[in-house]
């Protein structure tokens, strides 16, 4: 074995003459599990955490490792253990699909989105809302007074999918409804900044004029029907004399504030949506339910 002795001034060995694969055996095996180690017992008991002995920590360190060659080289083996993970996983997340009916019970305050909200509603997952916004107020003090009641399992009923989201770049949204009126969410669409002076939502111009697909919310409510929605009638009939109906309402209430438009318009289901959203739960937890 060569010894090389680097003295001050020396460049050391050259990194081409070392192994390419040398550096990360020796990581994985044994810095990693000593840094670990030593994190462990320095920062362990500031926190009163129980430590294993010594010599449990270092077998499990050099377990992992030695664990990895089991799959090293064996490419069938490899393979079929990962199949069975996926498999496990898979499982774990399915099986839940088919058990939906033994979750909460059904509760008659809770009552399906109609055709107009349906198609906001399509339009909400279209432009990615839930990316920024949440639709679930936890049971915390800022939220409770910013927000208002958290936000209970019930109310999810009929959300296929959930919108819960996974972060607030803008505000949750799960107790909006009526909270502003129609015209706040025309002009909140056209223009943030008009409404939320500040905002970093970007505009959404082309809700004001693209068109709603009256066969398109037919087929999204007898989807929705399918899996057990409470729908009743024949779908195809219905629906366009409702989207209308309630897109009227809309319109008229838009009128007030001197903003023209038509009931089919995008514009005016995502309001009916947006308005939608939390009247079931705050009705209810405001005459006294939930407690």
């Amino acid at each position: 074995m060569n010894l090389t002795i680097i003295t001050p001034g020396h460049p050391g060995p050259d990194k081409k003459s070392l192994p390419p694969s040398s550096t990360a055996p020796f990581l994985a095996a044994w810095v990693i599990p000593a840094v670990a180690f030593h994190a462990a017992y320095d920062w362990a008991p500031r926190f009163g955490v129980p430590l294993m002995p010594p010599a449990a920590i270092l077998a499990a360190a050099t377990a992992v490792p030695m664990a990895r060659r089991l799959f090293e080289g064996r490419a069938a083996f490899f393979t079929l253990a990962m199949t069975v993970a996926v498999l496990i996983g898979g499982i774990v997340e399915l099986v839940p699909m088919f058990t939906a009916s033994y979750g909460p019970a059904h509760t008659s305050w809770v009552t399906p989105y109609t055709p107009l909200e349906v198609a906001g509603r399509d339009i909400y997952v279209r432009e990615g809302c839930y990316v920024c916004h949440s639709q679930m107020v936890r049971p915390m003090r800022a939220e409770l007074l910013r927000y208002g009641e958290w936000t209970r399992a019930e109310e999810y009923r009929y959300d296929r999918p959930f919108q819960l989201g996974s972060r607030r770049i803008g505000p949750d949204l799960q107790r909006l409804g009526g909270k502003y009126p129609d015209a706040w969410h025309y002009e909140h669409m056209r223009d943030p900044r008009s409404t939320s002076p500040g905002s970093v939502m970007p505009s959404y111009p082309w809700l004001l004029d693209a068109s709603i697909d009256t066969r398109d919310v037919a087929r999204s409510v007898r989807a929705l029907q399918r899996v057990g929605t409470p729908y009743v009638g024949d779908v195809v009939e219905l629906v366009p004399t409702d989207l209308q109906a309630q897109g009227q309402q809309i319109v008229a209430s838009l009128a007030q504030a001197q903003i023209e438009t038509t009931w089919d318009r995008e514009i005016v289901a995502l309001i009916a949506y947006l308005q939608r959203l939390g009247k079931d739960g705050r009705a209810y937890l405001s005459s006294g339910g939930g407690e």
